[in-house]
């Protein structure tokens, strides 16, 4: 589930606070940011979970209508969103089940929270429409699932603020779970049961060891790699830089060198977003540019061995219009 994408703005974040608290223990760094990333894997199994906190509150809220249409003589309530075949299903997972065996499930504690939800869901047209559909196929239930969390969960900010309570790694990770849940949810197959594979933390070890090399070089190499940006762009001043340009700066530099099956372009392209996010409004076009000169310089004095197409020229008679 952690990705390049997660690694790269987690790191951007442990390396400027890296040079920026005095601290400067890198063991102790290392070991931050890869418990940063963990997090990230609780956020997601946590996002599960609260479909299935949804779902306990609707069937608890089913069984006092129950009794109360039992008693009066009312038309039963329906069983369709207390036991969704989708829900049942993530509620009953056993990869699920041994998260909760060993962290905490923090929606025990916010059941006012589960049930405001519950009853926002319950008020919407996409639950009026799922209740009085005839079709009682797996696919219309997990369909069901998938847009009530686009549309409930995913960039919430009520459930944001929430999550930021219980932990603070969880601040700037949601968006990129959401995507990662959705996906889960979407690939959800009836046939596997209980033993239906979520996301691994990490798809395999490579990508583990991508994290730590990337942010111990970039640590380990910081001088020089700012040498490397004076020398591709001796009319720039650095001075006036904003600190977290310089910071994502050098991270792309360590990975255009370090790792040579990465393109040169996605490296760019990657950290430019990041310093939209992350660095001032001018940020995304101004790293973007020291970039390419970066990356063209590196390459001109042999100390990367990757290529980068040719600069596009205009032709003369396109720039006299």
């Amino acid at each position: 589930m952690i990705n390049r994408e997660l690694i790269r703005k987690k790191a951007v974040q442990l390396t400027y606070a890296y040079f920026q608290n005095g601290n400067h223990n890198i063991d102790s760094a290392e070991k931050e940011l890869l418990f940063s990333l963990s997090k990230a894997y609780h956020l997601y199994n946590t996002l599960l979970l609260l479909i299935v906190a949804v779902t306990k509150m609707a069937r608890k809220r089913m069984d006092v209508a129950m009794v109360k249409a039992e008693r009066e003589g009312l038309t039963l309530p329906s069983g369709r969103f207390a036991y969704n075949k989708f829900a049942v299903q993530l509620e009953e997972n056993r990869m699920l089940q041994t998260y909760v065996e060993e962290q905490k499930n923090i929606w025990d504690d916010k059941v006012e929270f589960v049930k405001n939800l519950f009853l926002r869901i319950e008020q919407s047209e996409e639950y009026k429409r799922y209740m009085e559909s005839e079709d009682d196929s797996y696919d219309v239930h997990r369909e069901f699932w998938r847009k009530i969390y686009k549309q409930f969960i995913a960039n919430n900010i009520d459930i944001e603020a929430l999550l930021e309570e219980d932990s603070l790694y969880w601040n700037d990770d949601k968006d990129v779970v959401d995507s990662f849940v959705i996906k889960t949810i979407k690939r959800f197959d009836e046939k596997s049961g209980k033993n239906y594979e979520l996301l691994p933390e990490y798809d395999d070890e490579e990508d583990k060891e991508y994290a730590r090399k990337l942010f111990r070089v970039t640590i380990m190499n910081a001088d020089q790699y700012q040498r490397y940006m004076t020398e591709a762009s001796r009319n720039w001043d650095f001075s006036r830089l904003a600190y977290m340009d310089v910071v994502i700066m050098q991270l792309a530099i360590a990975e255009m060198l370090t790792f040579p099956a990465i393109p040169v372009s996605v490296t760019i392209n990657e950290y430019v977003e990041l310093a939209k996010s992350y660095s001032t409004p001018r940020s995304g076009g101004y790293i973007n540019g020291m970039l390419d000169a970066i990356a063209r310089h590196l390459i001109k004095t042999r100390k990367m061995m990757k290529t980068m197409p040719e600069p596009k020229v205009r032709r003369r008679e396109e720039t006299r219009q």
